[in-house]
């Protein structure tokens, strides 16, 4: 049969021609957009590659060869200007280098079309030639991915303890962060940086905490299970309080308290519980030890630690209701979701008040009961400091307060709670605060425990607008100083700074700047013209430039570019706007959010994982919020014909009801059109910290991208890209720190003098939550709840896993 060469040559004419509409659609649109962007003042990048990109699809199109040598030029372009503007970071390579290769590629494989008689027989060495190249710009843009910052390791601190209130765990794990001390420190040694590659798992238990709905559900239990005596004790994400064998993962008993759904506020969650053993009780007493548990509709829960049975002698059939005295509360708008404090027979709470909804919205008032009778001991209301227990008749607590929603730590012997405190209600705007709101929001509030007053305070932002409230538990140490130590505790914050503390009064250990920042947006009067800085050591890194705008591609790149240089940002603290976006770095995730610190006191590390996104916001003017059907408050829906809002999320919108503005959020500034985040890799880490100087000893990106991807697609990438990370460490005598918290879905085994990773599991849901270490019979184990969490986008789950060394 003869060969049909006009069809063969219209086929190869066909495929140049494709080719060249690629090339010109794509070049099409980065001159568009290069030139808006170069009106803007940014990079000419854009334009001058699209302008490229266009005449060299137009001469493919007319299958002219010199299509191919204008893309090359554009090529070499695109790589010359991303080494000048980044070097060799891999991370901001990607948009110079991978998609202009894979145009690159369809672009040779026209030659043998467009010049068959030249090219046609060199069509498998251009196929080798591409697939070569490939490989090449793959691995060095791999090879240049997240390279570590590793330093030295400090000498060993001496291994005593000068303050009781710093005892160790033991071989137990007693409270949510290790002890009241928050060291989410171990002193077994059973696993080694030698021996952890050995581990596996011992049991699994099923908490039958899911919702009925996997795929519209607002779970995440970030539960730290306790270990205390011969028994494991937990809660699941609505309230279900379990406790089970530590060895086998057998359950001992359960409770449920029958928490109503329509409480869930933003995420059904329950950090931890607290234990708590009555002084003088007799043998066989019921309820000598108790757990004590804070529940998503506001009540305090009291079992016996031995049987589950509801404790008779606290509150009401084993029960007290915390929103006495707060007036109206809907459902949702008041929930507690981390344990309380047991400081000297005194259970400390504060409680969650739903993010974003109105002005006067519940009190964020901080109450102490007695651990036996659950009685009121004293209430701390800032706006009403002498009113000691109840509100008067026929008044309620102030409303709109500062709240603690996160966990307080504790120290016995001085008698004080330290109280990590939020922001007034309607974080975004601060026109109606009163001064003590001022004063005491995003504060560390020590409080005596005896009476419920301040013994002081430090505040860690003035006149808060960023959502910066206080999310992680402050640490107490015994920090080194000359030949002795001092009574002290170290505090990190979501805009990164970590600062050390006299825990007796609040003075900064390390000097506190206050240096500049803006006064603009739409409260100018009310930013402060400074904020503090801490001098030991800050997880924040520099200001964002245009330049660390990211995408997979030049397109996508060329729109966050073009958003950063449209928002509003003057760097750290760049006021809200509501005429355009303003940019909020580090966004409201952290730096450290409620994972916390986990320190080795013994080395003198401090292992902090961190977060370092931005969020893309802007406040909108009520009248714009109601034209635009943003979601009623909490409880309001119905009433104003609306829908609910949720209370916070990437891309969420808050009415902030009782202010002039509603408030849109979008967490992590990700692109509606993929999904992927504008800024460039990588967005998570884990560090350690000389803890006597505030040096960094190690840093590396924390979390691979296995379960990230554009339009949410898994890409199962083992590359460590520095995940999102919700959840903190723990840390064990022998050199070795677990966490899981990253968004790929493993817990890690990590050598805390190198940051190396010695062993890794995959997680069957998303691994948001603290893990804990004890010890069973002479077997050391580590657990942790893999319940996943909405917001962090991981599989929800109910499975605590156990690991120990086989044998």
């Amino acid at each position: 049969m003869p060969v049909d060469w006009t069809s063969r040559a219209r086929a190869r004419s066909l495929f140049a021609t494709i080719v060249g509409a690629i090339i010109a659609l794509v070049g099409l649109v980065l001159a568009i957009g290069g030139a808006w962007l170069a009106v803007l003042g940014g990079s000419l990048y854009y334009l001058i590659a699209g302008v490229l990109l266009g005449l060299a699809g137009f001469l493919l199109i007319r299958q002219r060869v010199l299509g191919v040598w204008v893309y090359l030029a554009a090529y070499g372009l695109s790589i010359i200007w991303g080494l000048a503007e980044a070097g060799l970071d891999g991370w901001a390579l990607i948009p110079f280098i991978v998609g202009p290769t894979v145009l690159l590629i369809l672009v040779l494989l026209t030659l043998p079309v467009l010049q068959p008689e030249r090219w046609q027989w060199r069509l498998p060495i251009m196929a080798s030639v591409a697939a070569v190249l490939v490989l090449a710009v793959g691995g060095v843009v791999i090879s240049r991915l997240n390279l570590p910052d590793v330093g030295t390791m400090p000498a060993r601190l001496a291994s005593t303890v000068a303050d009781p209130s710093l005892l160790r765990p033991g071989t137990d794990w007693p409270a949510y962060g290790g002890s009241y001390a928050a060291q989410r420190y171990s002193p077994l040694g059973q696993i080694t940086r030698a021996n952890v590659g050995k581990l596996q798992r011992a049991w699994v238990f099923h908490t039958g905490d899911l919702p009925e709905d996997m795929a519209d559900n607002k779970y995440g239990a970030e539960t730290t299970p306790l270990k205390v005596g011969n028994t494991l004790y937990l809660c699941s994400a609505t309230n279900i309080l379990i406790a089970l064998d530590p060895a086998t993962g057998q359950q001992r008993w359960r409770y449920d308290p029958k928490v109503d759904h329509a409480w869930i506020p933003y995420t059904a969650a329950c950090r931890g519980v607290a234990y708590y053993a009555v002084p003088q009780a007799t043998e066989g007493q019921a309820c000598a030890t108790r757990i004590i548990e804070g529940t998503l509709d506001g009540r305090l829960i009291a079992v016996d630690a031995q049987t589950g049975r509801p404790c008779a002698d606290f509150g009401e059939n084993g029960a007290v209701d915390i929103k006495r005295g707060m007036g109206k509360v809907v459902p949702g708008m008041v929930s507690i979701t981390s344990p309380p404090t047991i400081v000297q027979g005194v259970i400390v709470t504060g409680h969650q008040v739903l993010d974003g909804q109105k002005r006067d919205a519940p009190s964020g008032v901080i109450q102490g009961y007695d651990a036996v009778t659950g009685e009121k001991r004293w209430a701390w209301d800032m706006l009403n400091p002498d009113w000691a227990g109840d509100p008067p008749s026929g008044q309620e607590y102030a409303r709109g307060t500062p709240n603690m929603w996160t966990i307080a730590s504790g120290d016995e012997s001085l008698g004080l709670v330290y109280l990590p405190m939020g922001n007034s209600a309607v974080d975004y705007w601060s026109g109606s605060r009163s001064p003590q709101e001022d004063d005491f929001s995003s504060s560390l509030v020590a409080l005596d425990v005896t009476t419920g007053k301040p013994r002081w305070r430090f505040q860690t932002v003035h006149r808060d607008v960023w959502d910066y409230d206080l999310g992680a538990q402050a640490t107490l140490v015994d920090f080194p100083n000359g030949s002795g130590t001092v009574p002290a505790l170290i505090l990190p914050s979501k805009q990164g700074e970590i600062y050390v503390l006299d825990r007796r009064t609040g003075q900064p250990i390390f000097p506190v700047q206050e240096r500049a920042v803006p006064r603009t947006g739409v409260e100018p009067q009310r930013r402060s013209p400074t904020q503090p800085y801490s001098t030991y050591h800050t997880l924040a890194f520099p200001d964002l430039k245009e330049s660390d705008m990211w995408g997979m591609s030049p397109i996508d790149q060329m729109v966050c570019r073009i958003q950063y240089r449209q928002a509003e940002y003057r760097g750290r603290y760049t006021p809200p706007t509501a005429d355009k976006h303003f940019v909020e770095y580090p966004g409201y995730n952290g730096g450290t959010d409620w994972g916390g610190l986990a320190i080795d006191p013994v080395r003198g590390v401090i292992l902090a994982n961190y977060n370092n996104m931005p969020n893309y916001n802007r406040l909108v003017p009520r009248a714009e919020a109601d034209r635009r059907g943003f979601p009623a408050p909490r409880g309001d829906e119905k009433a104003r014909g609306g829908s609910m809002s949720e209370g916070g999320g990437h891309g969420s919108q808050d009415p902030q009801a009782g202010s002039p503005y509603a408030i849109s959020v979008n967490a992590g500034w990700r692109l509606s059109l993929t999904g992927l985040l504008c800024k460039r890799p990588p967005y998570g880490g884990i560090r350690a910290i000389d803890m006597r100087t505030g040096q960094t000893i190690w840093d590396r990106p924390f979390g691979t991208a296995r379960r990230n991807g554009p339009w949410g697609i898994p890409s199962m990438l083992p590359i460590n890209i520095g995940t999102p990370n919700n959840g903190g460490a723990v840390v064990t005598a022998g050199g070795v720190a677990f966490i899981a918290a990253a968004t790929d879905n493993l817990i890690r085994a990590i050598d805390i003098e190198t940051g190396k990773t010695l062993w890794q599991d995959t997680l069957p849901a998303g691994g948001q939550a603290t893990p804990s270490v004890y010890e069973v019979n002479g077997k050391q184990y580590l657990v942790i709840m893999a319940g996943g969490h909405h917001f962090m986008e991981t599989p929800i789950g109910d499975e605590v896993i156990a690991y120990a060394l086989p044998g």
